[in-house]
């Protein structure tokens, strides 16, 4: 399984339920990334999306600990073990988890790979993602050249687990 995560300096995600930044390219990245394949997300990230509606041309699975929350052409689960069975339906290359911060942190340890926007910048924030830095599980395998958003630097980059 696969990660996507949009970091800044500190491993922040997000800030009072949103996104930190807004980077066309990250977006373009993301899209061409999980178009077409599967994508796990937590209600809450749900809730950011344009009309708090399944990202399209995906396989939305929604992890929600409300048994009786649904979502119109979204596969809602209540538990990390369901969760697990239901991906069991789909080749674990093509899986994606976006969040959020309890969704990432739940995930991570099932994940062989990540690819991380690394934003250049330090913001406010209250959502984290786990220094994959500092885990000695993960190493980085491969780093894009810096990109620039107006004055904001960033690059992709890819870590993977150790065997």
């Amino acid at each position: 399984m696969n990660i996507v995560v949009a970091v800044d300096k500190r491993w922040a995600i997000g800030n009072k339920g949103q996104l930190l930044v807004s980077i066309p390219k990250d977006h373009k990245n993301f899209r061409e990334l999980t178009t077409g394949k599967v994508v796990v997300l937590g209600r809450k990230t749900l809730d950011t999306f344009p009309g708090k509606q399944p990202l399209k041309n995906r396989t939305n699975i929604i992890l929600s600990r409300n048994p009786g929350f649904s979502v119109k052409d979204a596969v809602t689960v209540n538990s990390v073990e369901a969760l697990l069975e239901e991906l069991k339906k789909y080749p674990s290359e093509d899986v994606y988890i976006i969040g959020g911060d309890s969704v990432y942190r739940q995930l991570l340890p099932y994940c062989d790979t990540a690819i991380v926007t690394r934003i250049d910048h330090r913001y406010e924030a209250d959502a984290f993602f786990p220094d994959l830095d500092k885990d000695e599980e993960w190493e980085q395998v491969s780093e894009s050249d810096v990109e620039t958003y107006f004055d904001l630097e960033y690059r992709f980059v890819t870590y993977k687990k150790k065997a």
